[in-house]
């Protein structure tokens, strides 16, 4: 008894916290609680993530206590979620001060995290299932945040039907699942003997079901355009986005990994995610907008994640989730400093020399060779790989072959050199915490990875011409597509917005 109660005493601290943060983000919104308090409430939200670092770093066995999924997998994505929580809101309690939503933003947002992180601890579907409604509600309303604004509340309410879409649906996947396996526990749902109850045609409908639950969030096509409208609310909202939420599809899969068994769902999703890829890379270049752009960013990067979780690569799916959300986090944070002056160049930057390049090139391969090796070349590690290569390739051409001197170019090897070892660091560390707990799925045939393979390539060769022949027609014609399909609706956007200057003209008129 001594021992399971020495067990539980983490796990318990963690959830004391959560709920003296719920708590706090409550007591913040009486009027009478001084603004000054919102300081306190951001030190306390950062008990929960600390203690869900010492249960990750000291918890390595997968256990099942109550409606509780404690396992490395669980605890990593509650220190994922709350630590950019934390950090955004640290960030908001100067970046929002005077905005009369500000009471209410703060505990939003710590409801919404705190939501988002239970919903990955739990083993029960109907508490899973109430935690992911509470933050896609939670999401919905920090995207409205501002009701004064029409544009902030058309892109609130469009926003929050493809949610509630996204949420019935997996209501269904998930009923359908448990009244055939006769579970409601996610543990004994995917257990062997409760999954062979399934048919292959009621697997193929859950799995669909699943897939659509999951692109609608991770704004894939054609629901992309649900995060394009959501760049009129508050930058650190876009921010917290990534905390769990854009970025929750590699988590669901890899969750119900088990159900998937190489069908034609994993082909479809490939086909679907291999799109939003090419689109979402499109719109980063079509657009000038910072925002927008790394809007198009995270559509491309959510499209390349749910590849991974079609290939079966679960754990590579995860690693992306995590790193892409802390690094698109950091992005949007910053973005007010993305303005730059315009500045004489008092120098130009020279072309590398073709040997340098070709150096470039065969370190890239040998490195993105040594590294599917190095996983056993496996048909789902070949993407990583090439696209390993390619990185290392494109930073030896822009801090080697182009460095200045031979001392640039040794800081510029030093760099790539750096980066490598900080990549293997963190593959070797996430391997060491979740090998027991992300299977890896069933892959597609290799014909398949070798089709959504010489697609990409060849897309990105086609788009590599044409960015050349500015003066052709196709040129134009893909141009003004991609700037269709990566603008938001009409109603979603406001040069100018009306609100203040109804404000403004209600203050004059009092005054």
């Amino acid at each position: 008894m001594l021992a399971v109660l020495d067990f539980l005493s983490l796990p318990i601290a963690f959830f004391v916290s959560l709920v003296v943060s719920a708590f706090s983000a409550l007591f913040m919104l009486h009027p009478r609680v001084p603004l000054n308090f919102v300081r306190i409430h951001v030190g306390i939200c950062g008990f929960p993530p600390l203690i869900a670092l010492l249960n990750l770093v000291t918890k390595k066995t997968n256990e099942i206590f109550g409606p509780w999924h404690l396992d490395p997998l669980a605890w990593l994505t509650a220190l994922f979620v709350l630590t950019i929580g934390f950090i955004v809101q640290r960030y908001s309690i100067r970046y929002l001060l005077g905005d009369r939503n500000y009471r209410k933003y703060f505990a939003l947002l710590t409801l919404t995290t705190g939501a988002a992180s239970v919903a990955w601890l739990s083993d029960d579907l109907r508490l899973m299932l109430v935690c992911w409604g509470t933050t896609l509600l939670g999401m919905t309303l920090l995207i409205g945040l501002n009701r004064e604004w029409k544009v902030a509340r058309t892109a609130s309410a469009r926003s929050g039907r493809l949610f509630a879409l996204s949420w019935l649906i997996l209501l269904l996947a998930i009923t359908w699942l448990t009244q055939v396996t006769g579970h409601w526990q996610l543990s004994l749902v995917l257990y062997k003997g409760s999954l062979l109850k399934l048919g292959s045609w009621e697997r193929t409908g859950i799995n669909l079901l699943m897939v659509v639950a999951v692109v609608i969030p991770a704004a894939q096509y054609p629901f992309h355009r649900w995060l394009l409208d959501s760049v009129v609310a508050p930058t650190p909202v876009s921010a917290v986005m990534h905390a769990g939420i854009v970025n929750a599809g590699g988590i669901i899969l890899t969750r119900f990994a088990p159900l998937f068994s190489g069908d034609f769902t994993q082909i479809f999703l490939i086909v679907l995610s291999s799109f939003s890829v090419l689109l979402g890379t499109g719109i980063i270049l079509v657009q000038v907008d910072y925002k927008r752009q790394l809007v198009g960013s995270t559509i491309a990067q959510m499209g390349f994640m749910l590849i991974q979780c079609a290939l079966g690569a679960y754990l590579a799916a995860i690693i992306h989730a995590v790193l892409h959300g802390l690094f698109k986090s950091a992005l949007f944070l910053q973005a007010g400093s993305a303005v730059h002056h315009n500045e004489l160049k008092t120098r130009t930057t020279p072309l590398p020399s073709f040997l340098w390049r070709i150096a470039g090139g065969v370190f890239g391969l040998l490195m993105g060779g040594g590294f599917w090796l190095i996983t056993n070349g496996k048909g789902d590690e070949l993407i990583s790989a090439l696209l390993l290569g390619w990185s290392i390739s494109f930073a030896w051409t822009q801090l080697v072959a182009l460095g200045y001197g031979r001392i640039g170019r040794i800081m510029g090897f030093s760099l790539i050199a750096g980066a490598v070892i900080v990549f293997t660091a963190i593959l070797t560390t996430f391997n060491g915490l979740l090998h027991r707990t992300v299977q890896l799925g069933i892959q597609p045939p290799t014909s398949v990875v070798i089709l959504v393979l010489s697609v990409l390539l060849s897309a990105s060769a086609i788009g590599a011409w044409l960015t050349r022949h500015h003066s052709s027609t196709s040129f134009a014609v893909l141009y003004l597509w991609l700037i269709r399909l990566g603008e938001p609706h009409p109603d979603s956007v406001e040069s100018h917005p009306k609100y203040l200057a109804f404000s403004l003209s209600q203050g004059g008129n009092k005054r």
